[in-house]
């Protein structure tokens, strides 16, 4: 019984009885057994020994009994560290369990290769039914030493069992249908899951990658990839399996900080995982990076080494560019893109001379497309000022000269896009904003030029364009003409990532585009609503034309009809953000003051969300983007500038627009080539490939294969070091090391007063 005493508020004091007990009790240990868990605990290797010996001829104590904690005297043991006590305790088959287990979560080293050496006896002594218990584990059936090990990411640990023989088992995809997923899912839909995690957690330890990965960056980009996909499927673990993610992005990058010279940078990011026998392929193409950009690395891409790699082939023909005056760059700039049409010409007639080598280098390819497209806009600037039209009420007007001139660099950048999506296939070309825009500009162009010719032979004559009818060819490809202007503009945008400071600025701009996509699908929600409601109010006071002296819509000044129909509705409410509609458009002609009040509240009511909450909303979205972006501005100016660096490493697009529409001796000759292996194929068969030159490229791709796998383990061991080093120096000294120096002395005084007794 206990008694338990109250005050009341008033402070008088009272008495009242609860009656306690235990309901959930351990089993009681002896005297020896308290006795013998206390000498495990204190490390007195005398006494454990002796109390081993007399369990063995005695039976006085259960050496597989348990403290009041749940722990056996082997836990204790591994607990405190004592490798001497473990192998004692091992030696007189104690009961192991999940020792192994606790060993690795302590990281305890030595204990982990006495358990693993350890041979389980046929025959163990008593144990206590709670040990045997699954229930009462702190492990839940799923975890087994190798994932455990991952999970703390000890290195020696993971190479003991690996070496083992160890496996851990692939996960299924989160969308598998088969027998096993469905039935685990069914029967705890939570443990399946947390099994899942629980693998991936192991998958994607650093120091189980690079021990027993042939390929670490592959590896890491795969998997980092499949938890950014998982953590959208599985939402109520999606902050897990994005730490997950960035963790193996960050070991790849890791990894590639250990590089130490050109070569081995080289042998990285040149390395093709899929080397093949038949094919001729460039030893030189950044295969390793391409895999990166497409898996989304930007920790690895923007790199120093790898980026310090980059800029060497991108200023190839400028080893001093960078430390030239801000002066003498853009003069030289301007100069190679007044030259763009002679170093054209020159590559259109002599691949091979001096001038068509210089304009394949990525640098000069730049310019000179930069320089083509500025000509493409000033033509479009020029074609806006109608400086030559002379009949502007002609319905079917042939073109200018600027319009003919414009249309070469129209067909160039089509055909410019038709060989991308060639080249890189329809998914890649689609993943990319910048060729979606080009898409839509060229179709806008292209409708332009449809439309006009449809003018030119329907329509001779010339006429009032006052009195033309609203669809008129004319007009509509005028207005695609205009809006097409506005594509070609904005996409000189995308030239701003190769400028570390206006970079940023255009990656935050795009982030903040997908914000206002986001706030739009809420904004229309709220629009639809109020539109709905306020023109069902409305619609009954629907003013005629008649009466407003044929004005009608919402520009009229007097009585407008703002709420009438819901094309009109939309329109005033979405005005109405910018101030533009006045209050007066919810007045109805007849006295209805009610509806005049409930309309007049619905309407403010909408500007209060709109304004107040959605705008605000919008604002602190796009503030967010900008802070995310400014965070990490480094990393994200550098991926999205080596994307850009790399469409102009590709061999195939070097002559600008409109120059890439000629047909060239290069051109003509690969296509050729090309029909005479397709076309001619029945008729011819293809001449076999000697066995020397098969030979060859498998000795070559054994060679690149062999140099891979040698800076592999270079690198893998410098990472190794370097965790190591920096493990230990973030340790340091710690609050621990001192509570341990007493204990440590206690038990030294204790050693040598028994050695000292032993002796007398």
């Amino acid at each position: 019984m206990a008694q338990l005493y109250y005050k009341r508020a008033d402070n008088a004091p009272y008495r009242d009885r609860i009656s306690l007990r235990i309901v959930r009790a351990e089993s009681e240990l002896s005297p020896a057994e308290k006795a013998y868990l206390n000498a495990v605990e204190k490390g007195d290797y005398a006494s454990v020994k002796q109390a081993l010996e007399e369990a063995e001829i005695y039976f006085k104590i259960n050496i597989n009994c348990i403290d009041p904690l749940g722990r056996t005297a082997l836990l204790i043991a591994i607990e405190n560290e004592n490798l001497e006590i473990i192998e004692l305790l091992l030696s007189f088959n104690v009961y192991v369990g999940d020792a192994l287990l606790h060993a690795i979560r302590k990281e305890v080293v030595g204990a982990v290769e006495l358990l693993l050496n350890h041979k389980k006896p046929s025959g163990e002594k008593q144990v206590p039914p709670i040990l045997l218990d699954k229930q009462f584990s702190e492990f839940t059936p799923d975890i087994t030493p190798i994932i455990l090990a991952a999970h703390t990411n000890n290195y020696e640990i993971i190479k003991h069992l690996v070496q083992k023989g160890v496996s851990i088992p692939r996960p299924h995809e989160v969308r598998c249908n088969c027998v096993e997923c469905v039935s685990s899912s069914d029967v705890d839909s939570l443990r399946h899951s947390r099994s899942r995690l629980n693998i991936y957690k192991a998958l994607s330890s650093p120091s189980l990658i690079a021990l027993s990965s042939e390929d670490p960056f592959l590896t890491a980009f795969q998997l980092s990839w499949e938890l950014q996909e998982l953590s959208k499927v599985e939402n109520e673990f999606k902050s897990e399996y994005e730490e997950l993610s960035r963790q193996c992005k960050q070991f790849a990058k890791d990894l590639l900080d250990q590089t130490r010279s050109s070569r081995e940078l080289e042998i990285i990011l040149n390395y093709r995982d899929n080397n093949s026998l038949l094919e001729d392929q460039n030893t030189n193409d950044l295969a390793r990076l391409k895999l990166a950009i497409k898996y989304h690395q930007k920790e690895f891409v923007a790199q120093p080494n790898c980026q310090q790699l980059l800029a060497s082939r991108w200023y190839d023909e400028f080893p001093g560019w960078r430390r030239k005056h801000w002066a003498v760059k853009f003069f030289t700039c301007v100069f190679i893109g007044l030259l763009f049409p002679v170093l054209s010409l020159s590559y259109l007639i002599a691949p091979k001379s001096t001038l068509g080598l210089f304009i394949r280098k990525p640098f000069i390819k730049f310019i000179c497309h930069t320089a083509s497209y500025l000509t493409f806009l000033f033509l479009l600037l020029l074609a806006s000022q109608r400086i030559v039209r002379t009949d502007l009420d002609m319905q079917g007007p042939t073109p200018t000269i600027v319009e003919w001139m414009i249309l070469p660099w129209v067909l160039g950048f089509i055909w410019g896009e038709i060989k991308q999506m060639w080249d890189g296939g329809l998914q890649d070309y689609i993943h990319d904003w910048w060729n979606l825009m080009d898409f839509v500009m060229n179709s806008l162009y292209l409708a332009t030029i449809s439309l006009k010719i449809v003018a030119y032979v329907k329509y001779n004559g010339s006429r009032q364009r006052e009195q033309w009818e609203m669809w008129h060819p004319t007009l509509v490809a005028e207005a695609l003409f205009a809006i097409a202007n506005i594509f070609s503009s904005l996409r000189l945008i995308s030239l701003f990532t190769a400028n570390s400071h206006l970079g940023p600025l255009q990656i935050s701009l795009g982030r903040m585009l997908l914000d206002i996509l986001k706030f739009l699908f809420i904004y229309c929600l709220v629009l639809l609503a109020f539109a709905n409601g306020l023109n069902q109010l409305y619609f009954y006071y629907e003013t005629t034309a008649e009466e407003l002296n044929g004005c009608k819509g919402i520009r009229c000044e007097k009585q407008n009809n703002a709420f009438s129909t819901l094309f009109e509705t939309l329109q005033s409410l979405f005005w109405s953000i910018f101030g533009l509609i006045n209050l007066y458009v919810t007045n109805v002609k007849a006295r209805h003051e009610f509806t005049e009040f409930v309309g007049a509240t619905m309407f403010g009511t909408y500007n209060i969300i709109s304004l107040v909450v959605l705008l605000n909303m919008l604002i602190a979205m796009m503030n967010n983007s900008y802070q995310l972006i400014v965070d990490h501005a480094d990393i994200e100016w550098k991926f999205a500038r080596t994307k850009l660096w790399m469409s102009y490493f590709e061999e195939g697009g070097t002559l600008p627009t409109p120059f890439n529409i000629i047909p060239s001796p290069k051109s003509t000759w690969y296509l050729l080539n090309w029909i005479k292996r397709h076309v001619c194929k029945k008729k011819e068969r293809r001449k076999p490939e000697s066995f020397g030159t098969i030979g060859r490229r498998a000795a070559d791709n054994v060679r690149k294969n062999h140099q891979y796998q040698e800076v592999m383990r270079n690198l893998v061991k410098r990472y190794v070091a370097a965790m190591i080093r920096d493990a230990k120096t973030e340790e340091g000294l710690t609050e621990e090391n001192f509570k341990e120096v007493p204990q440590n002395t206690s038990l030294w005084y204790k050693e040598i007063l028994y050695v000292s007794g032993m002796n007398r």
